[in-house]
């Protein structure tokens, strides 16, 4: 059984809009710190670079505080505060630069 976070909806209208959602989150990085950052929705589904396969939300993060700039984010349902959906769009050519395999279907083009 799926675990989802009750904004799934608004995460899932940003994949299929191409719209940039508000995320909250808890960030285990950074101690438990209560996080807020603009991003690109980009799937749900297991992470490929964790042991633990449960499901969760992979979000393109453009407010990143990196050293290598923007990143990807990987949570889990429960680190999820809200996913508040904004009418700002996004193209995946900003950062899509890899083999997709999405978990969630979606009509990105050349991206999908």
């Amino acid at each position: 059984m799926r675990t989802m976070h009750q904004d799934h909806e608004a995460f899932i209208s940003g994949i299929g809009d191409c719209t940039k959602v508000v995320l909250t989150f808890v960030s285990k990085e950074d101690e438990g710190l209560r996080l807020t950052r603009t991003c690109a929705p980009m799937d749900y589904g297991p992470g490929s670079r964790t042991k633990d396969q449960s499901d969760r939300y992979h979000f393109w993060d453009y407010d990143s505080d990196s050293p290598t700039g923007r990143h990807t984010l990987s949570l889990l349902p429960g680190q999820i505060i809200s996913i508040v959906p904004t009418e700002e769009s996004f193209a995946p050519a900003e950062f899509v630069a890899w083999e997709t395999a999405w978990h969630y279907p979606r009509d990105w083009g050349s991206f999908s």
